[in-house]
């Protein structure tokens, strides 16, 4: 591995690393995909995810099992919600390295790593890069299907059997309409470009199928063989996502990419520009551009047309906008490089600074004002110098300097400084800031006060209105699962109730009597009101 590429590397994982470890997870997503974990871990099956007790089929086991193979290598050095958020960072990494093996293909040596940096830096990625959801192992298997198609233009039968086991990928962590997207781009492609209309490319396609066929075929068809209706409840549920809702906003994702995919989306525009300007009677056939533009125009008109939309549903367009991007970046022009570059040197800068004026507000209570305003915020956070948060977000902001001052006059000097300069960001809230936030969004603290207050013993506990986040966690804080009222087969005759409600709305059930009441700190919304039968 050259320098470049070893520095490379090491930035991909100065932006994994922060934010996996060091806090409790948080609703929705994490909540309950971690309470699908927990269960395997508690002796689940692996077939069927479950939540607290009950069958939840939303989406088939990879990511699960793997974080929950994260989650028990690592039980002795990590909780196990940061142990299965390890698994996150894995897929990361594999997402990164095929992005930027699929720009490399698409465009020479050299070129792999910026696609990799630009989706880095793609604002929608930050957050849901970094928490337990099994999205993140589908963008991982879009990544590999992106360069497994990239690769068919060189090397047709290996690259049939990494685009086989893509799409098993996707399938066995999302299902069946991200599988679809995934495999009508590589139908797609010959119709978009020439490059793809060998009988090589035909070679690819027919060894995927013959790998992808009894990878996707397995596990429904495992399911139906132990429970034809736990089977017939995944298939509604995941055929329901192909079904276009009324109502349907289709502009969704477009209007949504404008900050989801800042700044890459500027970049793809003027690749697009430069293409066109090229002369060539077809200068969008080019493989470089082909491909990317392909996977993203089928990917949004696949989404837009599903039955529900969600930000967390764009993901698989981040790596056909980087592939996408990354030719522009050598004919940017210098004006535009040297906006980008100053931006993002003195937007990073700034936030730097900021970060640690607020941090010295927060833990060493100057300015007193500053101090006493975050803490209203956060009411039960306990404030005090830390050395471990305190060296590593130091360390961060001595790199950002230092790249500043080494940073070579090159093409990608705009996309590096993004590229770290999020990295660096995003570090140093989640090292100074970390347990500050961590206090408000974590449901520990309220659950095992429930639980101290429970009477004992107690037959069971009946719930309503209760979220399957906060079901999940109640099991993992307080190792308490609930009978919904919701659920008919879920009912049972139980002399505890807890209630999931607002804070100045209560309507008391009759023949009940509280015994607790709580909520997060500083939340002034939610309120969990635990109940016990009049005469018990």
């Amino acid at each position: 591995m050259s320098q470049r590429h070893f520095l490379i590397a090491l930035l991909c994982l100065a932006w994994i690393a922060p934010g996996l470890i060091g806090h409790d997870p948080w609703k929705s997503d994490e909540a309950i995909t971690f309470g699908i974990v927990h269960e395997l871990l508690r002796g689940g099956s692996w077939l069927t995810p479950s939540l607290a007790g009950e069958p939840f089929f939303d989406e088939p086991p990879l990511y699960y099992l793997v974080s929950a193979a994260t989650a028990w290598l690592s039980a002795g050095l990590l909780p196990l919600h940061d142990g299965a958020r390890l698994a996150t960072g894995l897929f990361m990494a594999l997402t990164f390295l095929w992005c930027g093996l699929a720009s490399r293909e698409l465009n020479g040596h050299g070129k792999g790593a910026l696609a990799a940096l630009l989706m880095l830096g793609s604002f929608g990625l930050v957050v849901r890069g970094h928490q337990i959801i099994s999205d993140i192992a589908s963008l991982a298997g879009f990544a590999l299907g992106y360069y497994a198609i990239a690769l068919a233009l060189r090397r047709p039968l290996p690259a049939g059997l990494l685009l086989g086991a893509a799409l098993g990928m996707v399938f066995l962590s999302q299902g069946t309409l991200e599988t679809a997207m995934l495999l009508l781009i590589a139908l797609a492609l010959p119709l978009a470009s020439a490059a793809w209309r060998t009988r090589g490319y035909a070679q690819t396609l027919g060894i995927a199928a013959l790998i992808a066929v009894p990878a996707i075929a397995a596990w429904p068809l495992t399911v139906h063989g132990q429970s034809p209706a736990l089977f017939d409840a995944w298939l509604r549920h995941d055929l329901h996502a192909l079904i276009t809702g009324e109502g349907r906003d289709i502009f969704y994702f477009l209007r949504l990419l404008p900050w989801y995919a800042w700044p890459v989306w500027i970049v793809c525009l003027w690749t697009l520009w430069i293409t066109h300007k090229q002369p060539q009677p077809h200068p969008y056939a080019a493989p470089a551009v082909a491909l990317p533009l392909t996977g993203l125009a089928l990917s949004i008109a696949v989404l837009s047309f599903a039955s529900s939309a969600r930000e967390l549903y764009a993901l698989p367009l981040l790596p056909a906008l980087a592939l996408l991007a990354a030719p522009g970046i050598a004919s940017l022009r210098r004006g535009a490089a040297n906006a980008w570059l100053w931006f993002s040197v003195m937007a990073t800068t700034f936030f730097v600074v900021v970060g640690w004026f607020y941090w010295i507000g927060l833990e060493l209570g100057v300015p007193a004002r500053l101090h006493a305003h975050l803490h209203r915020i956060q009411p039960g956070y306990t404030p005090g110098f830390k050395w471990l948060p305190f060296a590593v977000a130091a360390a961060y902001t001595l790199a950002w300097f230092v790249l500043l001052a080494r940073l070579k006059r090159i093409a990608a000097r705009p996309v590096i400084a993004w590229a770290a300069g999020v990295t660096v960001i995003w570090a140093m809230l989640n090292t100074l800031f970390l347990p500050w936030i961590d206090t408000g969004k974590s449901y520990r603290s309220t659950f095992v006060g429930m639980q101290q207050n429970m009477p004992k013993p107690f037959r069971c506990v009946s719930s309503r209105n209760l979220g399957d986040s906060q079901r999940a966690l109640l099991q993992y804080f307080a190792n308490i699962v609930t009978y919904r009222n919701e659920v008919a087969a879920r009912r049972r005759d139980c002399d505890l109730l807890l209630v999931q409600g607002v804070a100045r709305e209560e309507a008391a059930p009759a023949g009940w009597r509280k015994i607790w009441e709580g909520a997060r700190p500083g939340d002034k919304v939610e309120r969990y009101r635990l109940y016990r039968r009049s005469g018990r």
